[in-house]
């Protein structure tokens, strides 16, 4: 029997490839809304964070996640992801 491979993302804050489900899916959907998307199922291009806050801030910091979605991301988004991290984990 074949063992099962675990698909592996790369941390937009601190760049270290770990597990999908290890991490936090940020989304940008058709729309342009971007949301935390915690199920990982959601539609549209996504990008992946650690459940820690601080690679958040390095993210934001470094505009990876902007770069991502080749799009200006407000402030307010930011904030709204850091709140829903610091909840969540």
């Amino acid at each position: 029997m074949q063992t099962k491979r675990v698909p592996l993302r790369m941390c937009t804050g601190c760049g270290e490839m770990k597990p999908k489900r290890e991490l936090v899916r940020v989304v940008k959907s058709a729309e342009g809304e971007v949301s935390l998307d915690l199920t990982g199922r959601k539609a549209g291009r996504g990008a992946y964070v650690c459940k820690n806050p601080d690679c958040l801030k390095k993210a934001r910091k470094s505009k990876r996640i902007e770069r991502a979605f080749a799009s200006a991301i407000p402030d307010e988004v930011y904030d709204r992801l850091e709140e829903e991290l610091r909840k969540d984990g």
